[in-house]
């Protein structure tokens, strides 16, 4: 089958032409930007790329396309996708192509909420992986322990990172309705996509969906500190429910140690230790109560705790995930993906608890729709508060500038005198502030959504 996708470069749509090519089939696509590195990444695998969504591009197939299969960038008035619907030419979404011809009669486990997906799923393709699996997999950012985001894997085990975000224009209902889960692990909940959500309850609804879902010996794997999520299961659950969180009263508990290690608990008995490996970059409860629910999930298809947590020892951490980018002078700059401010505080958290008293700059970028629409400003001051000094940027962000003041919001950071933070809409002028205030044994903390102009290397180049 000739395969051809609109939308082929961001990472879930890249994911699934990596999987429709190793399932044998012709895959071709488009994209408004086609640049590496997923380009470089598809076209190594043989998958014809086409700069831009002009309807020309059907006349350079000597037969047409047996199925167009569409990202939920693409819109109407897309001109491709109105040649599309003009032609009568058959299409579906990619979620709907994922689950019906990969996913259904396998083994799915899908991780789902707001935080915390792709760390998650990283962990236990990991887990399934070390212990003899061979899982196929995709998750919406590059695993350190793998040399792709996605594959097609082998046996009937198949480990998804389950987005609430909508399918298509088409389809409005969240991508993880149609994956169809035996385990689904429920990380988090909070109020996210303001762009497509009106409130919690809207997005609470979407994941009661996922729970209908998971047939009733099938698994959900729910955090138990989460008020939306019990919000949710008090909707009605069909399925066995497992709980995991810090405190000893649910199913699945854990107790810290030092270097962020941690024993793992399941019904009162210690059952695991997990040892992060050194210089794997996972830090901070977070990332904890991460491990925990992917040994829970993995607990669920017989793989014991004990060599769920030694698969954990040799974790290396996703791309982008408090990841280090480089040293100069004795500063260390990292990359976080963080952009919501439950992230940013968590990942500050963690980064405190690895560097002690040292400084932290954090550099901040809210490129995020639900970040750029002022739905969750009044929030951000308060994840700062653990670093020692605040740069953040709001101009050129995305197609438009922010619709808030960014000096404003984060004023209540300066109050009594302190100078803590400062905004900028210069690039250029936001790393020379970072480079002069930079000194040695300080730590700085670059968060966004983006590529952030390339700030990282530009920082380092500046303080070298």
């Amino acid at each position: 089958m000739h395969i051809h996708i609109l939308g082929i470069c961001g990472t879930f749509m890249g994911g699934i032409a990596a999987i429709a090519r190793q399932a044998g089939h012709r895959v071709t696509g488009c994209d408004a930007n086609v640049y590496p590195p997923m380009s470089t990444q598809l076209e190594a695998q043989g998958i014809e790329l086409i700069e831009g969504f002009s309807p020309d591009q059907l006349l350079q197939f000597e037969t047409m396309p047996d199925l167009f299969v569409i990202g939920n960038v693409v819109s109407r008035g897309n001109p491709l996708m109105e040649a599309i619907l003009n032609q009568s030419l058959p299409y579906t979404s990619g979620p709907q192509w994922l689950g019906e011809q990969v996913l259904f009669g396998r083994h799915v486990l899908a991780v789902a909420g707001t935080h915390g997906k792709t760390t998650t799923s990283a962990m236990l393709t990991w887990i399934l992986e070390y212990n003899g699996y061979k899982p196929g997999y995709l998750i919406g950012g590059v695993p350190l322990n793998f040399t792709v985001s996605a594959r097609l894997g082998e046996g009937k085990y198949f480990v998804i990172e389950a987005d609430e975000y909508d399918t298509a224009f088409f389809d409005k209902r969240s991508k993880f309705v149609h994956y169809r889960p035996r385990t689904a692990l429920l990380n988090n909940l909070e109020f996210d996509h303001a762009d497509i959500f009106a409130d919690l309850a809207a997005i609470e609804t979407q994941f009661h969906h996922l729970v209908r879902t998971v047939p009733g010996d099938g698994l959900l794997v729910v955090n138990g500190e989460e008020l939306a999520l019990e919000s949710v299961i008090a909707r009605g659950a069909w399925s066995p429910v497992e709980r995991f969180g810090q405190d000893k009263q649910n199913a699945w508990s854990l107790l810290s140690q030092e270097n962020d290690s941690f024993i793992v608990r399941h019904l009162g008995q210690d059952v695991a230790t997990v040892k992060w490996a050194p210089n794997s970059g996972v830090m901070g409860r977070h990332n904890q109560l991460n491990a925990l629910a992917a040994i829970a999930s993995a607990n669920h298809i017989g793989i014991p705790p004990a060599d769920a947590a030694s698969a954990l020892s040799a974790f290396k951490n996703v791309k982008r995930r408090l990841e280090t980018i480089g040293v100069a002078n004795d500063i260390t700059v990292y990359d976080d993906f963080a952009h919501h401010p439950t992230a940013i505080a968590t990942t500050v958290d963690g980064l405190r608890r690895r560097v002690g008293k040292a400084r932290i700059l954090a550099v901040l970028e809210p490129r995020s729709n639900t970040m750029k629409l002022g739905v969750m400003k009044a929030q951000l001051p308060t994840s700062l508060l653990e670093a020692d000094k605040v740069f953040a940027y709001g101009a050129n962000i995305g197609k438009d500038t922010l619709g808030w003041d960014l000096t404003e919001v984060l004023s209540p950071l300066n109050d009594n005198g302190k100078d803590m933070a400062r905004a900028f809409d210069d690039l250029e002028a936001l790393v020379l502030a970072i480079s002069k205030e930079a000194k040695p044994g300080d730590h700085i903390l670059v968060m966004s959504n983006g590529g952030f102009g390339g700030v990282h290397q530009k920082i380092l180049n500046a303080i070298a």
